[in-house]
Parts: structure tokens; C-alpha cells; sequence
């Protein structure tokens, strides 16, 4: 049965002046929130949570994937990119983790951005009104530090004891005036190999 949906949200931020100085292009976060009953409520502890991932997670993926889609104007205007859920209290982190670790879930954003570099993320548990972060990184250079960005909202009556508020974001455009350098410089002023970037 795919996910009982109770709500949706659309969350758009556009950044016109950061730091008292004008942005020359103007920075659009994008998160695209649903709210759903948690599949495994009421079930006591259950050891395969696939089942319920495979009914739920798709359709989640393609609900939010759209909705981003819809706001930044296309996939092609998407820079940074990704993922968080929240599971009420009465929930396990491991179910919030269930619906967004996936393939079924994540590739419906990833394909449709085209991306390369993996999807930054948080799972979490918490009451309604709980912070709802979600970490950002250029969808194609894990490296680039102008898209690292949270986009951080809450909703008053979510998640409640039984749901799971499941999230993507997105960034069209960076940081305003970055200006920290990226983690390329770092490692070749560090003397590490650019292609082994934990130095290991």
C-alpha cells in the first residue's frame, strides 16, 4: 500500500541580500516536505522494514522529486541537492532512515537532476514542531563548499507520535558571496592527493 499521505508542503526561500550586501544572483532553496503515517506504527518492533519500503518509498520519491522540479523551474536549474526525515515519537530513527536510504526512494531525484555525487542527509526523531534540517552539496562535486547549505523549517502539528515527515531540498545557485575557497585547495595546500581526499 503506498504511503497514507496527510499533508504536503512546499517550502521556497529566495535570498535577495546576504551580509548587508546585495546578491548578484539571488540564492532559491526548495524543500518539498510530506507528511505521512509511519508505516510500522502500532506493529510493535518488526525486523524486515523492506517490505513497507518498497510500497512506500517510491511514490514518495516521485511526489517530492516532482515538487522540486515544479519550483526551481526544471532539473537542469538544480545545483545543490538533498534528503531528510523526521519520525515521531512513538517511532524508531531506523524508520525514518528506511523511507530516504534507499535507491527506490533517492533515484527519482537523482536521475531526474542528473547527479553524480550521493545525497547529504538526516534522519531524525522528534515531537511536532521538531527542526527539519536539510543539508545540501552540489549534486555533481561533493567538493564545491558554495552549495554546503541547510535548509531549515518546522511544522506545527508534524511529525505527530505516530507519522514520519519525509523531505528533499534543493538549491538553485550557491552561497551568495562565497568566499572560503573549496576543498580542492585545501589538499593541495595540505600536500594530500586531490584524488584521495581522506588521505588514506
Amino acid at each position: 500500500m503506498p504511503a497514507e499521505i496527510r499533508k504536503t508542503l512546499l517550502h521556497v526561500e529566495d535570498t535577495l541580500i546576504e551580509g548587508g550586501k546585495p546578491a548578484e544572483t539571488p540564492l532559491k532553496m526548495i524543500a518539498a516536505v510530506a507528511v505521512i503515517r509511519n508505516p510500522w506504527a502500532g506493529l510493535g518492533f518488526v525486523d524486515d522494514l523492506r517490505p513497507k519500503i518498497q510500497e512506500c518509498a517510491p511514490g514518495l520519491g516521485k511526489l517530492l522529486t516532482d515538487m522540486v522540479l515544479g519550483a526551481a523551474g526544471g532539473g537542469d536549474k538544480v545545483e545543490g541537492y538533498g534528503k531528510s526525515a523526521i519520525v515521531g515519537v512513538n517511532g524508531e530513527v531506523e524508520h525514518a532512515s528506511a523511507l530516504i536510504h534507499t535507491l527506490r526512494f533517492g533515484n527519482h531525484y537523482r536521475e531526474a537532476v542528473g547527479a553524480k555525487s550521493y545525497l547529504a542527509f538526516t534522519n531524525t526523531r522528534g515531537p511536532a514542531n521538531a527542526p527539519l534540517q536539510i543539508p545540501l552539496m552540489d549534486k555533481n562535486d561533493g567538493g564545491r563548499r558554495s552549495h554546503y547549505l541547510t535548509i531549515q523549517l518546522s511544522i506545527a502539528d508534524a511529525p505527530a507520535p505516530d507519522e514520519i515527515v519525509v523531505a528533499l531540498g534543493a538549491s538553485v545557485g550557491g552561497r551568495p558571496h562565497h568566499r572560503i575557497g573549496d576543498r580542492y585547495q585545501d589538499l593541495k595546500e595540505l600536500g594530500h592527493d586531490v584524488g584521495n581526499p581522506a588521505a588514506v
